[in-house]
């Protein structure tokens, strides 16, 4: 489920929900760095005030996000409107879980 997004030049800002009954754990986590990790933005998740690199797996494993948490999805450069919506994207699916 997205909540809102925000935008300015180069920065792209988007809230996101989990929906997944089983959150964000090992495999869609991959699924969500393999993703980051196409596009040259710098992407970053966060989560009650915790900020991750969204093309590290170990940094968004240490999220722990389970059904219902918020997260924020941060990206800038060239590419940023289109990583946040691909990402926010997956996210929004489920990861394809459910």
């Amino acid at each position: 489920m997205v909540d809102k997004a925000e935008a300015d030049s180069d920065k792209v800002v988007q809230d996101v929900e989990v929906p997944n009954s089983l959150g964000l754990h090992a495999r869609p986590a991959m699924q969500l760095v393999d993703l980051a990790n196409r596009f040259t933005a710098e992407i970053e998740i966060s989560k009650a005030g915790q900020r991750v690199d969204a093309k590290s797996i170990m940094q968004v494993m240490t999220l722990a996000a389970t059904q219902g948490t918020k997260l924020t999805l941060t990206a800038r450069g060239d590419d940023a409107a289109q990583a946040v919506s691909a990402l926010a994207g997956l996210i929004a699916e489920g990861f394809g879980e459910e």
